[in-house]
């Protein structure tokens, strides 16, 4: 038997879309590639297109109606199992995060702890913000007038852009409220620090939330966001990462066709890299994709 010892070959990752709690590969059969703060190559992504944009819109207007009927207190639950799974990974989205935002291995952690922190914060919030959002309102009759808040339904987000945890922090950031008040949701993934939103697909893959709840895509968002922000099934839209992406001009033209299909929109700040996501996030995001349904009872006499 020869003693020869042969240098192994690492096993290089295979990242994929998450769109309806599967892994598939984009429709284009393309990949584009990924790389550091240093220009040096990390990964291949998948390069999504308007037919995986489509096709993740499909999958989570499927699961509206059982996310939205779950009780707000199961939703907490699963929410907090994001915050556990992430957890035990935490060491992996630390690395992604150094390598693909340029920052320190302890300034990378940091922001992984504040991103579970995040899930922990709004897993807490799923069974109160109808106490902030709804109540009985003073009416001049003999009826009870109530008021409840109820999700928006299919929410397409431009995720917020590589620069100081924005990949994934930001990204927890914008996904974890409007799931929390049981919206589904289809993300379009910072273009140039994808690995984080992928891998985090795969932590949502095995954290209880239902596939098709989040569904995240990554690739060139001129590409995928148009198709969310024309889709007549898609309810609202969160702009957060438009002009970082592409400019002023391009978030303007994505609000104008969300505009056609009158969705509810969220615009970015005008710059998006002053943003700090480590701050307290209040409860904004909580309520901007939820409709208020008002009930008329009479009094019994």
């Amino acid at each position: 038997m020869s003693d020869t010892i042969f240098a192994r070959l690492d096993v290089l990752k295979t990242y994929k879309l998450y769109v309806g709690g599967k892994f598939p590969r984009s429709e284009s059969g393309r990949v584009y590639e990924v790389t550091d703060s240093k220009g040096e190559w990390l990964a291949n992504a998948p390069l999504g297109t308007r037919k995986d944009a489509r096709d993740a819109v499909l999958a989570a207007r499927a699961a509206v109606k059982g996310w939205a009927g779950t009780t707000a207190y199961n939703r907490g639950q699963v929410l907090y199992r994001v915050a556990e799974m992430l957890q035990g990974r935490r060491e992996q989205f630390a690395a992604e995060v150094s390598l693909s935002e340029g920052v320190g291995p302890k300034k990378a952690a940091a922001l992984v702890d504040a991103a579970i922190d995040r899930w922990v914060w709004y897993a807490g919030w799923t069974d109160k913000v109808a106490q902030i959002a709804g109540g009985a309102n003073p009416v001049a009759g003999p009826y009870f007038n109530l008021s409840t808040p109820e999700p928006t339904g299919v929410v397409g987000i431009v995720a917020p852009q590589a620069g100081y945890g924005h990949s994934l922090l930001g990204l927890v950031s914008v996904i974890a409220p409007a799931i929390a008040t049981g919206n589904t949701v289809v993300v379009a993934a910072a273009a140039d620090a994808p690995l984080p939103a992928l891998s985090l697909g795969e932590v949502l893959a095995t954290s209880d939330v239902p596939g098709g709840v989040v569904n995240i895509i990554s690739g060139r968002t001129a590409d995928i966001a148009p198709t969310l922000a024309s889709h007549q099934d898609v309810n609202a839209l969160d702009l957060t990462g438009a002009i970082a992406a592409d400019g002023p001009g391009a978030a303007a033209a994505l609000e104008a066709a969300a505009a056609d299909t009158l969705k509810r929109v969220v615009r970015p700040e005008l710059d998006p890299f002053a943003q700090d996501w480590t701050n307290a996030p209040g409860t904004d995001r909580l309520l901007s994709f939820l409709e208020t349904k008002t009930v008329w009872h009479p009094m019994g006499i």
